[in-house]
């Protein structure tokens, strides 16, 4: 019987991933907690997209993205919230984009947000990495 030693690699990959990850989550809940509870630049920000801004709007979102963050935040779901958080934040991207915002500070933040997300589960999810690419 052989004593098989971690791979520093993988190691280093796992807690990256786990980071990654985490602030990935803490971002998504804070931001679906601010519609949860309605604040008066949660209105602004809804009206400069666009939006009728109206309390049961706002925590209708809070409540889908709370859900979405969750799904991904438990290791068994994970694969699933991502893909539906990924949804929730192409939706931003294109409001932006209609709305005018500025690309890179605005509209691309979704984008980057998505990114973080995918790299933080791919490093900490072997199962997900083997599943995407076999």
């Amino acid at each position: 019987m052989t004593h098989k030693e971690p791979n520093i690699f993988s190691v280093r990959q796992l807690w990256t991933g786990r980071i990654l990850s985490g602030l990935v989550i803490v971002f998504l809940l804070l931001d679906a907690g601010m519609k949860l509870v309605p604040i008066q630049p949660v209105f602004e920000a809804m009206r400069d997209l666009g939006f009728i801004s109206t309390p049961a709007l706002a925590r209708s979102l809070g409540v889908l993205l709370l859900v979405c963050t969750v799904l991904h935040a438990i290791p068994k779901t994970a694969l699933l919230g991502a893909i539906l958080v990924t949804g929730f934040l192409g939706g931003a991207i294109a409001i932006n984009v209609r709305a005018g915002t500025p690309l890179f500070s605005h509209v691309l933040f979704g984008a980057y947000i998505g990114v973080m997300l995918w790299v933080g589960l791919l490093l900490r999810n072997k199962n997900v990495r083997d599943i995407l690419f076999p």
